[in-house]
């Protein structure tokens, strides 16, 4: 398989007690790793989500059984992972696999407990009750949940001093001062526990579930970008002369990966319209090709005709939402019909320089592929080398495309 057609790293995602694999900092979190290329597993932990199990009959040390299975499933079906990510006690949880899991090479942890026998202090009024009858419901987040008094035994049985001391692997803590769920204090004792190298990331400002999306966000950008220090990352390829452009929607969001050569970007629509905000609309899109077409055609002019022209600036705007176009699509006689365009020049130019410019803009080959009749035909892909090989297409989907968060793995007990 060509290094071009696969994700530079696969990683694991464990989510926080009683969360599921859907929590918004968790798919956050993924999406900006997988920008970087690094595909990441979201999975439940038994009987929660979408697997399978009674959630009543786990413990901690179930977590940890669950994070290997699911690091044998990425072994056996795509690559091991290289990096554990956990928030909370998945945190706790992803800081004791990794003493099991060799092909980790970098561990991170959000808003994690130093041990996980923190969780008793969510339980502080039932601990009696589960203990004296051996097991009681609690809520938790505002849902039901069934406690046995062997998931107590469990996590009183960690030793989070000697288990982290003996992690050979890179560590990441990020943790906010103004977490009142899992307080600051327990980053400093992981840190302390923790041999080299080891970093720590302040999320201040966050609250324990990371609910504002710039903080998850964030906290992903910070983990992409460390974890490739410690990877074994291919060194970047010259860019290819492969016009190819490929684009790919899952089932459950309007974000859309897109391949062109070799860059990879997003597209998405706002939050109001049922998007996730990760990147520009399709109109966006649009109109970022036709000004930055119309910027490298003024440029190239004003090179070869020794013009001292400093920078352009394309400003471009146009009145219509692609949701709302989008529920009229039928309509054959709908279309965009107007762009404003308002460029600015600065440098040492005459007026009569100006002016030639401003026509040079207006012979920018996207504009003139935004004019009437242009030509576009579609059909299915039920041939080879439509616009690329099927073998290729399906190579490059079935490894994600380079950075697709995928989710379909459960766990069944």
């Amino acid at each position: 398989m060509p290094v071009d057609n696969k994700p530079v790293a696969c990683a694991i995602f464990a989510h926080c007690f009683t969360c599921t694999k859907d929590l918004s900092a968790v798919k956050n979190i993924s999406n900006a790793l997988t920008q970087r290329s690094i595909a990441v597993l979201r999975f439940d932990f038994t009987g929660l989500g979408e697997s399978e199990g009674d959630f009543s009959d786990t413990n901690f040390s179930s977590n940890v059984d669950d994070l290997i299975a699911a690091s044998e499933f990425l072994k056996g079906e795509y690559e091991a992972p290289g990096i554990l990510i956990g928030h909370s006690l998945g945190g706790a949880a992803v800081l004791r696999a990794a003493l099991q899991i060799k092909s980790v090479k970098a561990v991170a942890v959000v808003g994690a407990p130093f041990d996980p026998a923190h969780i008793k202090k969510l339980l502080m009024d039932d601990i009696k009750v589960i203990e004296s009858k051996g097991s009681a419901t609690v809520s938790i987040g505002g849902r039901p949940f069934k406690i046995k008094k062997k998931f107590i035994d469990d996590i009183l049985q960690s030793n989070p001093q000697e288990k982290i001391s003996g992690i050979k692997k890179a560590l990441l803590i990020l943790h906010s001062p103004e977490d009142n769920i899992v307080g600051i204090e327990n980053a400093g004792m992981i840190y302390k526990a923790a041999k080299h190298p080891k970093s720590f990331i302040s999320l201040d400002g966050a609250d324990h579930l990371l609910s504002k999306k710039e903080d998850s966000l964030y906290a992903g950008e910070v983990i992409a970008s460390w974890a490739q220090r410690y990877l074994d990352i291919p060194q970047s390829k010259p860019i290819s002369t492969n016009k190819q452009v490929v684009v790919r929607i899952g089932e459950d969001s309007l974000t859309t990966e897109i391949k062109s050569g070799d860059h990879l970007l997003l597209a998405d629509e706002p939050e109001s319209v049922g998007g996730n905000n990760l990147g520009p609309s399709p109109y966006d899109l649009l109109l970022s090709g036709l000004g930055a077409c119309t910027a490298m055609t003024v440029r190239m002019y004003a090179t070869r005709k020794k013009i001292r022209l400093n920078e352009i600036r394309v400003h471009l705007q146009h009145s219509r939402e692609y949701a709302k176009d989008c529920e009229n699509c039928q309509n054959t006689s709908s279309k965009i019909d107007k762009i404003e365009r308002i460029i600015e020049f600065e440098g040492e130019l005459t007026a009569d320089q100006k002016t030639r410019l401003l026509e040079i803009a207006n012979k920018c080959p996207v504009h003139k592929t935004l004019l009437p009749d242009i030509e576009i035909n579609t059909r299915l892909n039920n041939e080879r080398n439509i616009f690329y090989d099927q073998q290729i297409s399906n190579s490059m989907f079935n490894n994600f495309l380079y950075h697709i968060s995928f989710n379909k793995f459960t766990i069944s007990k």
